[in-house]
């Protein structure tokens, strides 16, 4: 009867545990330019299971990284950036599930935690701060390719809404590395190899030129119309500056599906057709010498 009763309770609980994450590592270890003395702690929600779901108050910028085994991994990796309206960041279904996915297909994945910058009373900008720890993100992965076994040659960016603002522009803003570097990692360029939008918000914004990298475009028919005609109308103008776009607009879906197992319907292969894209762009297998 006691053993019926402790097996009984150790079933109940074992969904109420969290499920493990890869470490966090800080994109500026002793502080980010722009957050000294901010001390506040850092806000998570989490669901029933005690998984994280969203977080804000970010004053230490960081990446966790989801990396394939290596007898798996083409190579091939990928900044995702979440999206939550810059107040805060939908971490998991357009973050770690995403980056899940990605480490299973053999990609690199690494999710950003980037400063806020509409939450209440914040004094970080998404052209200041923002896009700094975007920027500082590529160049971290870069500077360290061969640890993580990453060609720095292929390595992209992924966002989600507000994050898919923050991915044009670390495609549109973009360097060889900064010409007053302030360490290692200050020395390797930002651009991404290619750039993932997934129903970027302020899509009106998206003016590209011809040296843009290439461009996988996805939202749902459903979602707002300065998203999903927004896109469309971006996806005409990538094509008018000569960059390779691919626009995917999805029928019976809205605004924030990210990655779920909830989903179904095509969308949920969204992920799949990503993967189709980047296998036709050549990224998923190095280059011969």
């Amino acid at each position: 009867m006691k053993l019926t009763l402790v097996l009984t309770t150790l079933f109940l609980a074992s969904p109420l545990v969290a499920a493990e994450l890869p470490a966090e590592i800080p994109l500026w270890p002793n502080g980010a330019p722009g957050s000294a003395g901010k001390t506040e702690k850092e806000l998570q929600v989490k669901n029933a299971a005690g998984d994280v779901t969203s977080v804000s108050r970010i004053h230490n910028p960081s990446l966790t990284p989801y990396l394939p085994a290596k007898d798996k991994a083409n190579g091939c990796a990928v900044l995702v950036i979440p999206g939550g309206g810059h107040r805060v960041l939908a971490i998991a279904h357009e973050g770690y599930n995403v980056g899940e996915w990605l480490r299973d297909h053999g990609i690199a994945a690494f999710v950003l935690k980037h400063r806020l910058a509409r939450e209440t009373n914040s004094t970080y900008q998404i052209e200041g701060e923002s896009l700094a720890d975007t920027q500082r993100a590529m160049r971290l992965i870069r500077s360290r390719a061969a640890e993580w076994n990453v060609d720095p040659a292929r390595l992209g960016v992924m966002g989600f809404s507000a994050g898919g603002e923050l991915a044009w522009l670390v495609s549109a803003r973009h360097d060889g590395g900064l010409a007053d570097p302030k360490d290692a990692v200050d020395k390797q360029g930002c651009k991404p190899a290619f750039q993932a939008l997934i129903y970027p918000g302020r899509s009106a914004t998206i003016l590209p030129t011809k040296d843009v990298p290439p461009v996988f475009l996805c939202a749902g028919f459903g979602d707002r119309q300065d998203i999903s005609e927004g896109l469309a109308e971006a996806y005409i103008r990538f094509k008018k500056a000569g960059v390779p776009a691919e626009l995917h607009m999805y029928a019976n879906a809205g605004h924030g599906f990210g990655q779920r197992a909830a989903n179904t319907g095509p969308h949920a292969k969204w992920l799949e057709r990503f993967e189709e894209w980047l296998a036709g762009l050549g990224v998923l297998t190095a280059k011969k010498p």
